[in-house]
């Protein structure tokens, strides 16, 4: 898996976090002040990528908490099935079956070029049509 280690701290709205293996995009994180006795705390709330299921994490703001390294090609689509697509890279023209996003389920058609993202390197996902 292809994931990089970035301290709690150092998350942002709109970044991507591993939380329980599963890559999510941050959507809410409070830093706590330093007490007393220990050091501050980073509150994180994000949201699945793949599932869209709301996931929080709570840590010591100086630990280290994996990033995947989302990459993102060109793609076109070949089939289209349920909530899977067959899709041929742009660049290396390899043939591979990619998941599809809930909000483009119904938009997709054979022949349309799509922006795939590969998410810490094992799971393709088709994140938006070209050309909308």
């Amino acid at each position: 898996m292809e994931v990089i280690m970035k301290e709690a701290k150092q998350f942002r709205k709109g970044d991507f976090i591993m939380i329980d293996d599963v890559p999510c995009r941050v959507v809410d994180i409070s830093l706590s002040k330093p007490g007393k006795h220990g050091s501050a705390k980073a509150r994180i709330v994000a949201v699945g990528i793949i599932d869209g299921k709301k996931r929080e994490i709570s840590k010591p703001g100086d630990s280290k908490i994996p990033a995947p390294i989302i990459d993102k090609r060109d793609g076109q689509v070949i089939t289209v099935s349920d909530d899977q697509a067959q899709i041929m890279d742009l660049e290396t023209y390899e043939v591979f079956d990619a998941l599809v996003n809930e909000e483009l389920k119904g938009k997709l058609t054979e022949g349309v070029n799509v922006e795939y993202w590969v998410i810490a390197g094992t799971v393709k996902m088709i994140m938006r049509v070209k050309g909308e």
